[in-house]
């Protein structure tokens, strides 16, 4: 009789540990939240100004992971990131679209 508590012990440790959830932000990895609808002054076309340049809104949005990106700052309430991977002077600059989805920023050439 105590083999078969035994065995249903161990049967019901193993049941439950193979039922358990997880919810919330696994691994701890930063998540960045996102406006519903994209801010007005990004969707006309305004830039934003970082160290002394104007930065412009693409047409074009990348997929990237909010761990690929590292926050800069902020600027007329809207976050904005760079890929983690670029070094100064940066190619791009970032704002979250989306999940995962990232519309970007870039210098306009002088004439």
């Amino acid at each position: 009789m105590r083999v078969i508590s035994l065995q249903s012990l161990v049967f019901s440790l193993v049941f439950l540990t193979g039922c358990t959830t997880t919810t919330g932000n696994v691994g701890n990895v930063q998540g960045y939240v996102f406006p519903a609808v994209e801010t007005k002054w990004i969707r006309d076309g305004e830039p934003i100004e970082f160290e002394g340049e104007s930065w412009y809104p693409a047409d074009g949005t990348e997929a990237l992971l909010d761990s690929e990106v590292y926050y800069l700052g902020e600027y007329n309430g809207v976050k904005f990131f760079v890929d983690k991977l670029d070094v100064r002077p940066y190619e791009r600059l970032y704002t979250k679209f989306g999940k995962n989805e990232f519309r970007y920023f870039k210098r306009r050439k002088s004439p």
